[in-house]
């Protein structure tokens, strides 16, 4: 069979699957009979990430041993992205901190005048953008505390519709020569009423009081 790579990607992938699971048999059985520590990593071309390892030791062990024995440092080009990396985050860190001092009004002595000037622009531009979301908010408050005061009135005045239809009938007597009159027009004909009870109340009828004993004023 020439050995050269299979065009067909479903036999490609269905040949590498066979040989793959050939390949971690022979590990295993190479780990058991030899007594042999080994790791296998394997990459599909589709990127499918396969490994198996010895039960007596892990991955990491098996590159620190190759590290001290080929003499290659496995971690070094890593360890320098990981580096960079920091630096340039210390650097974003940096200039957000005199960015931020700036804006309080700290660290502008090494500031030109343009740079005096754009810093005073965005500050215009942050302030303009934090007063129309203060309106915004203010506006949403008044909007829901007057729904909830329409909302009380509302029931303030179907309550008093409520008290009013279970209990007494409240008249005012103005008639100018009766007493009940006289002291109504002396005082405001909004102040003075009389009391009648309902026929639903049997217990006010029949007591006895006269027109000027029960008076609410």
């Amino acid at each position: 069979i020439e050995i050269k790579k299979i065009e067909n990607p479903t036999n490609r992938q269905v040949t590498y699957s066979k040989r793959r699971a050939g390949i971690m048999k022979k590990a295993s059985e190479l780990t058991v009979l030899c007594d042999a520590q080994l790791s296998l990593v394997m990459f599909s071309s589709t990127g499918k990430f396969s490994e198996y390892c010895s039960p007596t030791t892990d991955t990491k062990n098996i590159y620190d041993r190759y590290q001290q024995v080929s003499g290659i440092n496995l971690w070094s080009s890593q360890y320098e992205k990981m580096q960079n990396t920091l630096n340039h985050l210390k650097e974003i860190n940096q200039t957000l901190r005199r960015e931020i001092r700036q804006r309080m009004g700290e660290d502008l002595d090494g500031l030109e005048i343009k740079e005096l000037r754009g810093l005073e622009q965005n500050m215009d531009e942050s302030l303009k953008l934090v007063r129309t979301r203060k309106y915004h908010v203010i506006s949403t408050q008044t909007d829901t505390y007057k729904k909830k005061l329409k909302n009380s009135q509302e029931t303030h005045r179907n309550l008093l519709r409520e008290l009013e239809a279970e209990h007494a009938v409240y008249y005012v007597d103005d008639d100018p020569n009766s007493y009940d009159g006289a002291l109504a027009l002396g005082n405001g004909p909004s102040y003075l009423y009389s009391f009648r009870s309902q026929p639903s109340q049997p217990n006010l009828q029949g007591m006895g009081y006269g027109p000027h004993d029960l008076r609410l004023a």
